[in-house]
């Protein structure tokens, strides 16, 4: 079969992957032997939104290896795919989109139009990203593409015909974990997006460093109060004193001051002994009006930084809000959904005047009570916290309350430096929280929202990890695992989103005369229907009660097959009636996504996939998602069916660039996956993903190695294109056998295709990616397309018909076995060369695994070939350090031959001195002048070079240029050396220098043992 010159990968992939899915390679069980084991993975559910980025592409070539392999190990397997419908970034897709073609906008829509525009952009756009795996190789079963709002109101694909109703799973899991009392709706501090209006997750924050501000202003203590501040040394010696009548307290959030509930100082803190209990006055807001805040101890406050002394606003910052929790101080809140000073409620002079009574302990506040109270001045009502950030400064710094400092300035008039009066503000970078979709800041908001009770749910899975059931690698990330889960907090599972699953929560409130009344009863049911009948049950079958999707349907209702037999033809305009309204809010996408793994499976049904396949085998994800999906996927699978939801977890971090740092768009690094296929080839990328996916180590991706690794797949087409030269292959060839080989060249190369095989096996098993891709690459390139393709010219050039029949048996052999062993990680072209050569049963997704070991392996043949190869690396090797022409034929010497040495040697003679380029050898007691050694097992061999180089001319070349090394190596140490370089340079840099020292000594090591040598030959 005639081969093109090299693999056009451009053209086969697409072609190749085609005829996979055609022929069903990847459907869920194809290639199972019989009772085989099922071995199952579920894909990290990209978001329906989404492209493939790099982390994608790395993801899920390791994914599709493992899926690869135990499906030629005849597994029953399953790599089971789908999409999360990404509640927030869905919708800021979908509003853009409205905006952009100049279509009404959400809130002009409504809910029920604008979920119908979702559904139409998902039906266009949302498969993306599944399409874009497919270019990667990826073996999933597509035919059972999972979706995690299949089912819900509003999908347009009939019968769900490409994944489980999803849906219904969610909303039985938050039904039956709501009657168990694991789920519940209180008010809480979370993350608030001013921008969505919503909760958002932590993973969903990005914390960035930014150019901030530290203002510090005085807390006038009540009623003209003073005391000693006193400060002292580390023995006890004052070393200041002043009488004061105030606290100085510290912010960067001045705004927040309004919704302070209390100031709080370490209760070991000394200088502030004579005034803890008293109250002081917050410095912002109308004369006269002027809350006063109680002076509290607390763990919290750290007494060496500032002034020791923090003020605690418990509704917008999360540490205040467990100090606020502990002291039962109360929470205001300052700010609207959108991030804008509250302008609801009583004016100012009420609000305040309700909590001075707090403060003097002559009133308490529930939750809810203090929620209610708008402490924000009138004058600042309705401002944007940044505009009212800047006049709560100004306020304060106009009465004197900001804290002065004494700074040193030129005077303009005289030039000379004089001291003045400033307010004491610190400029310096502040890590501050923004919404990686918004890009604002995130405000800590306390706010009402449903929480699942993680304390009740999380022992389980702990334990699954403590008892061995599930692994997680590396062994780091079950540090991480147990730290997090030990110190669980609830778990906020509400949005403020119109996409998602609806919470299944309906409120009653009364209807009388057109005024509404909240009965603060809720009912949690899986359908309307059964919310309905809840209230019935509840309420009383004499009244009248309908859904607000009932009442604003317009149609007539059915209240008798409801409830207690009422009119349908009740007039709810006038007539006294209760509404159920549904929670408007949604889940979180982690809570669906939690039951991924039995909800891609059909669960709740009884499917054959969900007693086949789960639990599930291996997962395969980011460490940066360990606790956000990973923990909570254990909670949910063993808190809804008891049991785990897989095995083994193998955790990667980040692919950084070739210098380890994070891709990013304002760095300009960020390399596009289908780019690389596009240069390079799908097998390129997967190989280098493989062989940098070192098991903790730091994922580096080299667009160097990527050239190599495609040279990688042109080294093993042209070996093939050798075999096909020398008859290897013809249109009867069948599939080959391991051959009985009696050639040492050929026992060799089979015993070390044997060790592969067994080197391959153990690394996947132990999920050492590179372990397994380094082992290919050697064998591949070195053993085979190097040192066998050449050893066996020979024996092709040989008279012997059996011989060279033995060595195409051998060769197409050999090949065909790294065809097997490289297709987990290099599907495309091994699949290409498989259908190119011999005639084949099967595709080569489907051929069988190896089984064979070491018992291939022929000690003898062993030593000797493995003899022969470092004679001839030592000698080219002497060669190359010495500088001898590449075309020199030269004689060679030898004072020590041992006999197994010299036997290898007379075996393999014609080969050695053709490969090493040797014209002849002659056994001498001692070495003549002028030779260069060359050690080998058993042999002590020289190079007569006197007559053959210019000693002199190279001894001046090599000294010049250990000359320009030194000169590198003094600069690259006196760096490092340098502990200001150590510290201030980025860690990148650094790591660089470290790594051009470490090439630059290795060098001069080299250059100097050439020396060395040149001195031998004097």
């Amino acid at each position: 079969m005639a081969m093109e010159k090299t693999f056009n990968a451009a053209e086969a992939e697409s072609r190749l992957y085609k005829a996979w899915e055609e022929a069903g390679c990847f459907k869920a069980g194809a290639n199972a032997k019989p009772e085989a084991s099922a071995y199952c993975i579920m894909i990290p559910p990209p978001n329906v939104t989404g492209v493939l980025h790099m982390g994608h592409a790395f993801n899920n070539t390791l994914q599709d290896i493992l899926i690869r392999w135990k499906r030629m190990q005849g597994f029953d397997t399953l790599w089971q795919p789908g999409t999360d419908h990404a509640g927030i970034a869905t919708q800021m897709v979908v509003e853009r989109e409205l905006a952009k073609t100049q279509q009404p906008s959400r809130r002009e829509l409504g809910r029920e139009k604008f979920l119908e525009k979702v559904w139409e952009w998902k039906e266009k756009s949302g498969g993306t990203i599944v399409e874009q795996l497919k270019r990667l190789g990826a073996s999933c079963d597509f035919s059972r593409t999972a979706f995690t709002m299949a089912g819900a109101h509003g999908d347009t694909r009939t019968g769900h015909e490409n994944s489980p109703n999803f849906h219904d799973a969610v909303i039985k899991v938050f039904v039956e974990m709501y009657n168990k009392g694991l789920i519940y709706r209180g008010k809480r501090l979370v993350n608030w997006d001013p921008h969505f209006e919503t909760a958002i997750s932590d993973l969903e924050v990005e914390n960035l460093e930014v150019a901030g501000h530290m203002w510090h202003f005085k807390y006038l203590l009540a009623n003209g109060a003073t005391y000693e501040y006193l400060e002292k040394d580390e023995d006890g010696n004052v070393t200041f004193r002043e009488e004061r009548n105030y606290i100085s307290i510290a912010t960067t959030r001045p705004e927040t001051m309004l919704g302070d509930g209390a100031v709080a100082v370490h209760p070991s803190d000394e200088r502030y002994a004579p005034i803890v209990g008293m109250l002081c006055e917050i410095p912002v807001g109308p004369k006269g009006q002027r809350r006063l805040i109680p002076i509290i101890t607390d763990e919290y406050p750290d007494k060496d930084f500032g002034s020791g002394a923090v003020k605690i606003t418990g509704a917008h910052d999360f540490n205040d809000y467990q100090v606020a929790k502990r002291a039962r101080i109360p929470m205001y809140r300052l700010m609207d959904t959108k991030g804008q000073m509250r302008a609801d409620g009583a004016p100012y002079d009420e609000a305040a005047g309700i909590a001075m009574a707090v403060a003097k302990d002559e009133q308490t506040l529930t939750e809810n009570e203090a929620d209610a109270v708008n402490l924000v001045p009138d004058d600042l009502r309705g401002l944007d916290r940044f505009e009212a950030r800047k006049l709560v400064v100004e306020q304060i710094t106009s009465e004197g309350l900001a804290v002065m400092q004494t700074v040193a300035k030129t005077d303009p008039e005289s030039g000379e430096d004089v001291q003045v009066l400033e307010p004491y503000v610190e400029n310096k970078p502040i890590m501050q929280p923004f919404g990686d979709r918004s890009k604002v800041v995130i405000e800590p908001m306390l706010t009402d929202q449903w929480f699942v009770d993680a304390e009740k749910v999380v022992g389980p899975a702990l334990d699954a990890v403590r008892n061995g059931d599930v692994k997680i690698l590396p062994e780091s990330g079950e540090k991480t695992y147990y730290h997090w889960l030990e110190n669980i907090e609830p778990w906020c599972i509400s949005r403020q989103l119109w996409w998602g699953h609806q919470i299944p929560v309906w409120f009653a409130v009364a209807v009388d005369d057109g005024a509404e009344e909240d009965l603060e009863e809720m009912f949690c049911a899986a359908t309307e229907e059964e919310a309905l009948q809840a209230a019935y049950q509840k309420l009383g079958f004499k009244k009248l009660i309908v859904t607000e999707a009932m009442k604003d349907s317009g149609k007539p209702v059915d209240l008798g097959a409801i409830g207690g037999g009422l009119s349908a033809q009740a007039d709810l305009s006038s007539a006294p009636h209760i509404i159920l309204r549904r929670d408007p809010d949604v889940l979180d996408t982690w809570f669906s996504s939690g039951l991924w793994p039995i909800g891609t499976l059909g669960w709740p049904e009884d499917t054959a996939e969900m007693q086949k396949y789960f639990p599930t085998s291996t997962l395969v994800t980011g460490q940066d998602i360990l606790f956000f999906w990973v923990a909570r996927m254990m909670m949910m699978q063993l808190a809804v069916v008891d049991q785990i939801p897989f095995d083994t977890v193998y955790l990667h971090g980040l692919v950084r660039d070739a210098k380890g740092k994070k891709m990013s768009k304002s760095t300009g690094n960020v390399v596009d996956p289908l780019e690389i296929i596009d240069e390079f080839g799908a097998d390129a990328l997967r190989f280098s993903s493989a062989a940098m996916a070192a098991l903790g180590g730091v994922l580096k991706l080299d667009m160097e190695r990527l050239k190599g690794y495609r040279n990688f797949g042109t080294k093993l087409w042209n070996a093939v294109n050798f075999a096909h030269f020398n008859n290897v292959y013809d249109e009867n060839t069948p599939a080959f056998d391991c051959p009985d080989a009696s050639a040492a060249v050929n026992q060799w190369i089979i015993g070390e295709t044997a060790k592969v095989r067994v080197e391959v096996d153990a690394a996947l098993e132990a999920y050492r990616f590179n372990d397994a891709a380094n082992a290919l690459y050697a064998f591949t390139w070195g053993k085979v397309c190097d040192w066998y393709i050449e050893l066996s010219k020979p024996l092709f050039g040989s008279e012997d018909e059996a011989v060279i029949a033995e060595t195409r048996q051998t060769l197409g052999w050999v090949l065909d076995q790294c065809m097997i062993l490289l297709h987990p990680i290099m599907p495309f072209i091994t699949e290409e060369l498989w259908g190119n050569t011999a005639k084949r049963g099967n595709m080569l997704v489907h051929e069988d695994w190896p089984a064979y070991g070491t018992e291939l392996v022929n000690a003898e043949a062993d030593a000797e070939m493995n003899w022969v190869i470092t004679a001839i690396e030592n000698i080219r090797s002497t060669r190359a350090q010495m500088h001898v022409p590449a075309g020199a034929k030269i004689p060679m010497v030898v004072t020590e031959f041992s006999d197994q040495a010299r036997n290898a040697w007379q075996k393999n003679e014609a080969m050695i001195q053709k490969l090493a380029r040797i014209t002849s050898l002659e056994q001498v007691e001692s070495f003549p002048k002028g030779c260069a050694s060359v050690a080998a097992p058993g042999a002590a061999f020289g190079l007569p070079l006197a007559d053959v180089i210019d000693v002199d001319a190279e001894k001046a070349r090599l000294e010049k240029t250990l000359g320009k090394l030194a000169k590198e190596l003094g600069g690259l140490r006196g760096r490092l050396n340098n502990p200001k370089f150590a510290a201030s340079a980025p860690e990148d840099v650094v790591a660089e220098a470290r790594e051009n020292l470490s090439l630059r000594e290795e060098e001069e090591a080299k250059v100097k043992e050439a020396l060395a040598r040149l001195a031998e030959i004097g």
